[in-house]
């Protein structure tokens, strides 16, 4: 069956902040699959009775203020069909599609495959291409933290933690259609997100693979990380072949650097 909004229409990519790059901050909350089992402890699933859905997700734009909430209880179809997670999932669709760049948590493995999925049922189509920045990933590969949570990097790096949930309860109370549930569901999502864009802040410095910002807004002498013109030099780094001039973003603290033989003037990410 074709889904009721049209797949592939025309998104519109104007300027967010003065910047062209759109980076999208997400976080997505599921149901749990439902299944009958004979016991407690690794138990073999004896009739799946109902696939998980999209509780809510949090978003917010970079460079705007605002973290917003998307949960079920906010579409009409909730009333009648509460487990239907099509409009949330069209939601979440469409803003994925207008992103060039999206941030998330442990996202490249959870988050958006789980989107995607959530897509490819309702069979809306795929999203617009976007390059992704997986916190998770970046904790792995550049740090040696005790752990790479979200809340224990948030805590750890004197940012803030995450908001309680009160458990399991939570997720059953929204399935239920609990008022007290879904305020505490879309309070902690909020926090994850808000949490997310602070622990994606303090760990951008380092990521030398981070999306090229100039190449997507078509740029030169702008910070490639966070599109900053505010660019100090660092001295000349030779390699075996080539000599460069290295910059220091003053708003991200980042490292770039141009090719003294290079007349684009175009700064790359440090390798």
């Amino acid at each position: 069956m074709v889904g009721r909004y049209p797949c592939g229409e025309a998104t519109d990519r104007t300027q967010l902040g003065g910047l062209m790059a759109k980076t999208l901050f997400f976080d997505i909350e599921t149901a749990p699959n439902l299944s009958y089992v004979w016991g407690q402890w690794q138990q073999d699933v004896i009739e799946h009775t109902r696939e998980w859905y999209i509780i809510c997700f949090s978003y917010k734009w970079e460079h705007e203020k605002k973290t917003h909430v998307v949960s079920l209880d906010d579409f009409d179809l909730y009333d009648k069909e509460p487990e239907n997670d099509f409009d949330v999932a069209y939601k979440l669709w469409q803003l994925l599609d207008e992103a060039d760049i999206v941030v998330g948590h442990n996202s490249d493995a959870f988050d958006i495959k789980k989107a995607n999925a959530r897509f490819a049922y309702h069979n809306f189509g795929p999203t617009g291409p976007y390059q992704t920045v997986d916190t998770l990933k970046v904790a792995r590969k550049y740090f040696k933290f005790n752990s790479n949570r979200l809340g224990h990097l948030g805590e750890h790096l004197g940012l803030g933690g995450k908001e309680v949930t009160g458990g399991f309860q939570t997720w059953a109370g929204c399935m239920k259609g609990e008022t007290k549930a879904w305020a505490t569901m879309k309070k902690y999502a909020k926090q994850d997100v808000d949490l997310l864009v602070d622990v994606y802040e303090r760990l951008r410095p380092w990521m030398t693979n981070h999306p090229n910002r100039n190449v997507i807004d078509s740029t030169s002498r702008q910070c490639p990380t966070c599109g900053s013109d505010r660019l100090q030099k660092r001295g000349i780094r030779y390699t075996r072949t080539m000599s460069y001039q290295t910059y220091q973003c003053q708003r991200c603290r980042s490292y770039c650097r141009e090719r003294l033989t290079n007349t684009s003037g175009r700064p790359e990410l440090v390798s």
